[in-house]
């Protein structure tokens, strides 16, 4: 899924050039945390980490169905994650703009449990139960799916601003 590319010269250096999706991509790939924003039912944010795989083009999620974010998504669906460095004059950061859907297919669980296993090892070993991750000492957790509808890099050092705009 290619995205159409767009850079802001608003705020990016005279002679800054796009960031290529594939960078970015790479990154939403590579990132081992990500902060996720959402809306709590009376408007007030709520913004947490957490850890996320990239998979298909989308970005997925846990959370236990009690966690406020969890909460917060049975209300809106829209939601940010982003990702990145907190230095200054270097690297690149992510903003992925979307609509969370919570994932049930046993067969998709069971791919992205071994995604999440393969990124940060076998202590997020999930099982896959009854539409839910399981952990084998107990707990369950939703998954939720982000096809990202808007990505903005912030690029440092050379300075830059792009967005990826995406079909749906």
């Amino acid at each position: 899924m290619e995205p159409t590319t767009k850079l802001d010269a608003r705020f990016s250096d005279p002679n800054a050039t796009p960031t290529h999706w594939a960078q970015a991509r790479e990154q939403l790939e590579r990132a081992e945390t990500y902060w996720l924003a959402t809306v709590r039912a009376d408007g007030r944010p709520h913004v947490t980490t957490l850890l996320a795989v990239w998979q298909d083009d989308a970005i997925y999620f846990c959370t236990g169905a009690e966690e406020q974010k969890a909460r917060n998504l049975e209300s809106n669906r829209n939601c940010a994650l982003t990702t990145g460095a907190s230095a200054l004059h270097e690297g690149l950061d992510l903003v992925v703009e979307g609509a969370a859907e919570h994932v049930t297919d046993p067969a998709k669980l069971k791919s992205l449990a071994a995604a999440w296993e393969s990124k940060y090892g076998s202590v997020w070993h999930f099982d896959v139960g009854d539409g839910v991750f399981t952990h084998p000492q107990g707990g369950e957790a939703l998954v939720f799916e982000v096809r990202p509808a808007k990505v903005l890099g912030f690029r440092k050092g050379e300075y830059s601003q792009t967005s990826w705009r995406f079909p749906q």
